[in-house]
């Protein structure tokens, strides 16, 4: 099979599958603007193409978005025309469509299945919109109307999509019923062998200080450090985290960018904005125990999670991290809060413990609890890896139901481009 992957940031979601598809015989190419020339990789052609346009300056902001994915729409069409000139024509293409990037590839192939990753689909109810009233709707009067053009790349895909996969049922559940049912739920897995607890674990935060798995250690990580995975919440949190455990160390990974949700006020970040908040009620030696890390390396973000005491998970309701079922993997004990992904992949008392999201006290008091029971901690963590084993293992689980779904959607009738 003639397999064409498609995602900007490549491998992305694919990192598994694509070598996979490879491995089992299918001839796969991926396009993506990450690169800038021809590569191999894992026996995976990688083929560039440029992005064409810039964006209208004072556009409409409700618009500013789509320009963008039909700007990449519009490059990935006209790299996917020079391929067809060239006589490639794909059985299967396989894309991450958030960026825009296939909205046209059944134009240049209407004969191809076209399957799509599909992450999320915005909603305007209010555990969308107004969950948290620290950060309410620039203007709620419109937002509707604006999260409805926010989910126009999300609709015209949908016209040509022929199967879709989704990483949890709370993401695929955000999508119409006519797109849910042509989705199928399976995450893109995680490796067990590589996540896993090590008693040996050994964190440097310092010059003079490492942390082990001996030590009492709160872990916190972001990719970035904003509100709409609880850094707002943690960090208000921390004074009392510091002055009740006065032994603990509290260790943050996270950079200072925007993921999600609004972008702090110019020449500021979220982080330091809510450190300098809360920095006034911390006394400088409590100071010296907390550690952020910034951005890391995978092999020191691992041993971060394998030397942790209880791992913070906070998140509005969206999509679920994947740090969160790696720190399952590492048998951590985790808090999290009592959102709607996470109830999908933590269980009250038996994987985990959960908090209201906004609810400080409580979640320092649940801290403290599990910080002064280890054998609760390690019942938990245990109980957190064998889920990830059953529901979420890379290859028993995850990887052979993607492999199955690509296989399957060669098989479909395909949907031809529409007017």
């Amino acid at each position: 099979m003639d397999i064409l992957l498609i995602h900007q940031n490549f491998p992305g979601q694919f990192k598994h599958l694509a070598p996979a598809l490879a491995r089992a015989g299918h001839r796969v190419t991926a396009l993506t603007c990450r690169v800038k020339e021809a590569q191999t990789w894992h026996g995976v052609r990688i083929l560039p193409y440029a992005i064409r346009g810039a964006s209208t300056r004072e556009i409409h902001p409700w618009l500013a978005d789509f320009e963008t994915k039909v700007l990449r729409g519009h490059s990935c069409h006209a790299a996917a025309a020079a391929l067809k000139a060239q006589g490639y024509a794909p059985d299967v293409i396989c894309a991450h469509h958030g960026w825009g990037e296939s909205l046209f590839l059944k134009d240049v192939w209407p004969e191809a299945r076209l399957g799509l990753y599909c992450e999320l689909y915005h909603l305007s109810t209010p555990d969308f919109t107004t969950f948290d009233p620290e950060f309410p709707p620039r203007d709620p009067a419109t937002d509707a109307l604006r999260l409805r053009l926010k989910n126009l790349n999300n609709r015209l895909h949908a016209e040509v999509m022929d199967a879709g996969l989704s990483p949890t049922h709370f993401q695929a559940g955000t999508y119409p019923d006519p797109v849910r049912e042509r989705i199928t739920v399976a995450h893109d897995g995680v490796d067990t062998g590589v996540v896993r607890p090590d008693p040996g674990a050994r964190l440097p935060v310092t010059d003079t200080v490492t942390l082990t798995p001996d030590d009492e250690v709160v872990t916190f990580i972001n990719r970035n450090l904003e509100p709409y995975r609880g850094y707002h919440v943690f960090m208000r949190a921390l004074p009392e985290i510091l002055r009740t455990r006065p032994r603990a160390h509290v260790v943050l990974i996270g950079a200072e960018g925007t993921s999600y949700g609004s972008a702090p006020p110019k020449g500021q970040t979220w982080k330091q904005i809510f450190l300098d908040e809360v920095r006034p009620r911390i006394p400088e030696a409590d100071m010296a125990r907390v550690h952020f890390l910034g951005r890391v390396p995978y092999d020191r973000y691992l041993s971060m999670l394998q030397a942790s005491s209880v791992h913070v998970y906070l998140t509005y309701p969206f999509v679920l991290s994947w740090s969160l079922l790696e720190a399952m993997a590492a048998e951590c004990a985790i808090l999290a809060s009592d959102t709607a992904p996470v109830r999908e992949a933590i269980s009250d008392g038996e994987t985990g413990v959960l908090t209201d999201f906004f609810d400080r006290e409580t979640l320092v008091a649940r801290l403290g609890e599990l910080l002064d029971d280890p054998d609760r901690r390690a019942r938990l963590g245990r109980a957190a890896r064998q889920h990830v084993l059953k529901h979420y293992d890379l290859e028993t689980v995850c990887l052979p139901a993607q492999m199955a779904w690509v296989e399957h959607l060669e098989t479909l009738d395909p949907r031809p481009p529409r007017d």
